[in-house]
């Protein structure tokens, strides 16, 4: 019983003491009630109208694929509508891809030469989106065909919560932190877990990530310098996936720089508030400064893109768009042309642990539903555009 009285104490020791104990508990018998041990998070179904939009092809095609055995038929039909599950449409993409006059139409998965695009969202102002943006993307490339790996740096694990793990309720979890701590490492592919989201694996994140700061800070080894561990550790799965999502802590410390010394291109979301521009300003010239000493001691700080994404957008607002034009102006081609709009869908969502990509249509009201997966929808367009460019695709 989580206790209700009035905290008695004057002293700040206990009075923090005891607002920390009344909290944890609460959180602990919040989630234990919306995660029950024995429950685990389920992908909705897809109807086919949905399906065909993200196959790119029409309704007509997809009955005749069906009806000539090219591809399965949907494991449920109600009234007359066909309704998928995650893997069939991974398994959809795949038995067209056989079919298809070029390779790689509906699966675009990496090819020979293509090196593992590893993409770091980062910024250490609160409430700019970033785990909300991982999660959209991830979900977004995940669909698309892609094989997804989320990197989960932040000790408060957001972004593990919306992969169906909680590791504050699950001790037996293995997280990040025990493939790159310097005591008693495991190897990362042991760490690493499939997610009720077809073709979506996730590194769990957790508090212990915080020693890691504490251990690297006392390492003076430069056989593996610490910025190297969660390098080698993704480069350990690199054949299993595509794209590596990393989701870095709300600050800069030693697992950030970890993240990117780990990345190909780094994505910097930011709301269009001049309170969060200027923290921006002052978290970019302290990580420039970070990656000139990592550089200066071994680490190869290559990117592929460096772009800015402006989250929680209003198009109505007036002065937010100000800025948004402001940062156009003086960035130009380094600000997403993408925004990732302030919406109630995306916000109800993500209080359930979910992606707008979980919902379904009907669950909202549809023109709110709409919008906001247009504009993530946008998002995952150009993250995707960034990555094939990177490639070297058309």
């Amino acid at each position: 019983m989580i206790p209700t009285l009035p905290i008695a104490s004057t002293s700040p020791v206990d009075i923090a003491a005891e607002i920390s104990t009344r909290l944890n508990m609460a959180i602990k018998e919040h989630l234990l009630a919306a995660y029950a041990p024995d429950s685990n998070k389920q992908l909705r179904l897809f109807p086919a109208t949905e399906v065909c939009e993200l196959l790119d092809i029409s309704h007509q095609y997809l009955r005749k694929a069906t009806a000539e055995g090219k591809v399965a038929e949907a494991s449920e039909i109600r009234g007359g509508r066909r309704y998928y599950t995650g893997q069939e449409i991974i398994q959809l993409r795949r038995d067209l891809d056989s079919h298809a006059k070029r390779l790689g139409r509906y699966v675009p998965c990496r090819r020979d030469g293509e090196h593992l695009q590893r993409i770091q969202v980062m910024n250490f102002k609160g409430g700019s989106s970033k785990s909300t943006s991982c999660i959209h993307l991830a979900h977004y490339l995940a669909l698309q065909g892609y094989r997804v790996l989320a990197i989960d740096l932040d000790p408060q694990a957001s972004l593990t919560s919306m992969c169906g793990l909680q590791t504050e309720l699950d001790e037996n979890i293995e997280t990040v932190y025990d493939a790159i701590t310097y005591n008693n490492p495991i190897p990362f592919k042991d760490v690493v877990r499939q997610t009720y989201f077809p073709n979506l694996a996730i590194a769990p994140g957790g508090l212990m990530l915080s020693e890691f700061e504490t251990e690297a800070a006392k390492q003076t080894s430069v056989d593996e310098p610490f910025f190297m561990r969660l390098h080698n550790a993704i480069m350990s799965v690199e054949d299993d996936y595509d794209v590596v999502i990393i989701d870095s802590p709300p600050s800069l410390g030693f697992i950030t720089m970890s993240g990117m010394a780990s990345a190909t291109s780094v994505i910097v979301p930011l709301t269009p508030s001049m309170l969060d521009v200027a923290s921006t300003a002052q978290f970019l010239q302290m990580a420039s400064s970070y990656m000139e000493v990592i550089e200066s001691i071994g680490a190869n700080l290559s990117y592929d893109q460096f772009r800015l994404l402006v989250t929680r957008d209003e198009p109505t607002d007036i002065p937010s768009q100000t800025i948004v034009s402001f940062l156009r102006a003086l960035f130009q081609e380094r600000v997403m042309m993408a925004t990732s709009l302030k919406s109630t869908a995306i916000a109800d969502a993500v209080m359930l642990q979910q992606s707008i990509y979980e919902l379904n249509r009907s669950d909202i009201t549809r023109s709110t539903y709409d919008r906001a997966k247009a504009s993530m929808d946008a998002v995952g367009v150009e993250v995707e555009q960034m990555i094939k460019a990177s490639w070297g695709r058309e």
